[in-house]
């Protein structure tokens, strides 16, 4: 009776810290969280097929990709930066890594990384430049969504290249018991940036150059290098998401991407960061890709043209924009 009662006391804590985090993360989202569950409740109403096991793993395998982009858009968007280039590093980052293993013959590991270190290359010659000259990072990263997209059809003429590889196409299509492996590294990457985010020194910063930015200047914060952090990480996250794309449907497409950086910014938005700074969580974020994903799904199971998809993702961020407007004048 001892031992029960001492290793109860000793998986308590553990039971109310997964409450606690419970209970904040709706706390925080209440309002993104509701819209979300009326959404789901009418689309199943509407269609029998969305609420089963097979369309929900396959909503989730969709927006992988956008989540780890919006990830990395919300520390640009905390600081008042921006993004534009996220698609364009996805794609030259995707179609390298497929051409050195389909044309070089470059063992699939070294690739891979070749391909990482490529896009984070990317990402930190955009905060470089936004450092260190003082270039709006709407301009800088705008230059490198042209930069990297065209490399990116440079590299491959236009033209898709095919790769068959077993061993990189599982990165893509790989499943780990029923999940798909984009969703568990999903999972895994909106563990480690909740955790960079909230509890580490960065994370701080990265809050405090967008809360204020001459006050963290006199408080003694790098903001330079804050600021290449972030835009470097943004780099990582969207070769990443390339790589695991490419490997998804079996060639590197230096078409692939386009648009995706506007569902990110969506994503962010609509899941609560201010576009003016200082404020923003990643469970919001994460909820606002479900929320794109779901709205995408549910227009293609009701046969509604995909157009419309761009005309509500339109009008979402407009929303969401003007209600963190309306916020802002309320405090």
């Amino acid at each position: 009776m001892q031992t029960n009662t001492i290793n109860n006391k000793k998986f308590q804590p553990s039971k109310n810290f997964i409450i606690s985090f419970l209970i904040n993360f709706v706390k925080e989202n209440i309002g993104i969280l509701l819209g979300f569950v009326v959404m789901c409740i009418v689309l199943s109403i509407l269609s029998p097929a969305f609420l089963t096991q097979a369309n929900i793993l396959n909503v989730l395998r969709q927006v992988s990709t956008n989540a780890n982009l919006a990830f990395g858009m919300t520390f640009a968007i905390i600081i008042c930066g921006i993004d534009l280039s996220v698609g364009s590093i996805l794609a030259v980052s995707g179609t390298v890594t497929a051409g050195l293993i389909a044309l070089q013959h470059v063992p699939v590991p070294i690739a891979v990384i070749i391909g990482l270190l490529l896009g984070t290359a990317l990402g930190f010659f955009n905060g470089f430049v936004i450092a260190k000259t003082g270039i709006p990072p709407f301009i800088v990263t705008l230059a490198m969504f042209n930069i990297a997209r065209g490399a990116a059809y440079v590299y491959t003429g236009g033209m898709p290249i095919r790769t068959m590889d077993p061993q990189f196409t599982t990165i893509g299509t790989g499943y780990l018991g029923p999940i798909p492996l984009p969703i568990i590294y999903t999972l895994v990457f909106f563990i480690l940036v909740s955790l960079l985010l909230n509890k580490t020194k960065f994370g701080r910063h990265v809050y405090a150059v967008g809360g204020n930015r001459e006050a963290a200047k006199f408080s003694g914060i790098n903001i330079k290098k804050v600021e290449i952090g972030v835009y470097t990480l943004i780099g990582f996250l969207s070769a990443f998401s390339g790589i695991v794309l490419c490997a998804r449907m079996y060639s590197g497409q230096p078409t692939v991407g386009v648009g995706f950086e506007l569902d990110a910014i969506a994503a962010v938005v609509l899941g609560g960061t201010s576009m003016l700074g200082g404020i923003g969580k990643m469970g919001g974020t994460f909820i606002g890709v479900l929320v794109i994903g779901v709205l995408n799904n549910g227009l293609n199971l009701l046969n509604i043209n995909s157009f419309w998809q761009l005309i509500a993702k339109g009008a979402v961020i407009l929303l969401a924009v003007y209600m963190d407007m309306l916020k802002k004048k309320k405090r």
